[in-house]
């Protein structure tokens, strides 16, 4: 299996550090507000990946922090009234709905930054032992990135270019690409925060984003592991600074295969609420539309491409998908055995760095190859949603209403009369009352919208 290595910049053969066993991190989502779907293009990224590494044969251990305590959780928490608690927990719910509905699989640990506050605290002890944090004027500590050669790397920064920057510090938890400076490990407390503080060994405070995850992965993966995703929006800062703080405290190499999915954009432009292109799955759910078509938009791109949204491209991707399930649905229900001639060339378009455009070829083919038994074709088709997850095992045969079965029967009538006008004025009767109508050699097939 070949993957696209971001810290490398070029393609590698995946070869894990144990053996068949993968530890796998994903940056997850900060938990002040509803995901827009440009997050949820990255979490469809990471759960491909993982479903494919299992579909070959790993046996994937994935981690996926919850960022419950930062710059956004703390000052939207206090707009409302609530608690950080109270509030990160709703929007923590909700982004697990997000997750079912999007078939996007558990992740084989959720961690809270809040429950590893004492990890951070215990790293930040050794940067500061090692010489490579300081404590800043107003109490908090910062790490300093002129003794980390390796800063800019992954990100293709270069240091001594960005030396007349790098001579100050930032306590903001993001901020710019051009804007390497020193970054907070550890923010003493301030009015701003309100009830939100640890009394620790460092001062009353509470951690900086960065150090978080660096924490939290090295705790339920090792020093040293597989693979670590986000979106490329991540790169800079954040995925610079875990790299160094990380191999800082530890003295080993922190990660080896960086990988990144592209920006989503929306009508070709970065998505904003001024702009009002800012879209939750929520938005998708209200204009009655499918949500696993927008997974199914995601899988026509290379995850490293670009993909450009529009409300016009995800219906058409809906109508696409709602032609493959009625083709799958008139396979019938006996399920055979998986074509091995599909299945290779599948394998083969995922071990070249997840290419699912490739990999939905497949299974068009296979779905229309009426050379193929058709339990044969709905054994291969399942087989191959367990990394596409397009949900085709939940798939159901539509129970019609007696008023839709009526003008069904009408239909049937007129079409063999050839009283076509009247064919089509039914047609579109039962399309008004959300059902679709296939003629087919054994009779009328009828699927709801």
């Amino acid at each position: 299996m070949k993957l696209y290595n971001t810290l490398t910049k070029k393609e590698e053969e995946f070869k894990p550090i144990n053996g068949n066993k993968v530890g796998m991190y994903t940056c997850g989502p900060t938990v002040y507000n509803f995901p827009h779907i440009g997050n949820y293009r990255a979490y469809i990224f990471g759960d491909v990946l993982k479903r494919a590494l299992v579909y070959v044969g790993y046996d994937v251990n994935h981690i996926m922090n919850i960022t419950d305590i930062d710059d956004k959780t703390i000052r939207d928490s206090k707009a409302t009234g609530k608690s950080l608690k109270e509030f990160t927990e709703y929007y923590t719910n909700e982004f697990f709905k997000d997750r079912d509905i999007l078939n996007i699989l558990p992740a084989t640990k959720y961690t809270k930054a809040t429950d590893y506050v004492k990890e951070m605290v215990v790293m930040i002890e050794k940067l500061l032992e090692k010489g490579f944090a300081y404590k800043g004027e107003d109490g908090s500590i910062y790490f300093s990135i002129k003794k980390f050669p390796k800063y800019g790397e992954l990100n293709n920064l270069s240091l001594d270019a960005l030396k007349e920057n790098a001579g100050g510090r930032i306590i903001k938890d993001e901020y710019e690409k051009d804007d390497a400076r020193d970054f907070a490990l550890w923010k003493m407390w301030d009015e701003s925060d309100g009830d939100v503080f640890w009394e620790t060994s460092l001062g009353k405070g509470r951690p900086g984003w960065h150090i978080e995850c660096s924490a939290m992965s090295t705790k339920e993966l090792g020093n040293h592991f597989d693979i670590h995703t986000g979106g490329i929006d991540n790169m800079f800062p954040h995925h610079e600074n875990e790299i160094a703080q990380s191999e800082c405290a530890t003295g080993e190499h922190f990660v080896n295969y960086w990988m990144h999915n592209a920006w989503l954009l929306v009508d070709g432009k970065k998505m904003s609420k001024s702009l009002g292109n800012f879209y939750t799955l929520r938005d998708i759910i209200e204009k009655n539309i499918n949500p696993l078509a927008f997974r199914y938009l995601m899988l026509m791109a290379s995850y490293r491409t670009p993909i450009n949204f529009t409300w016009e491209a995800l219906v058409g991707t809906e109508t696409a998908l709602k032609r493959l399930y009625n083709l799958f649905l008139e396979l019938g229900e006996d399920t055979g055995t998986v074509n091995e001639e599909y299945k290779n060339k599948f394998k083969e378009y995922l071990a070249n760095d997840l290419d699912t455009p490739r990999a939905l070829t497949v299974l068009w083919d296979v779905i229309k190859d009426e050379k193929v038994p058709n339990a044969d074709r709905r054994a291969t088709v399942l087989d191959l949603d367990q990394v596409l997850g397009l949900g085709f095992s939940t798939l159901k045969k539509t129970i019609i209403p007696e008023e839709v079965q009526k003008l069904i029967d009408e239909r049937e009538s007129a079409r063999i009369t050839k009283d076509f006008n009247r064919s089509d004025e039914l047609r579109k009767k039962i399309n008004d009352l959300g059902f679709e109508v296939k003629d087919a050699p054994g009779g009328p097939l009828v699927y709801s919208h």
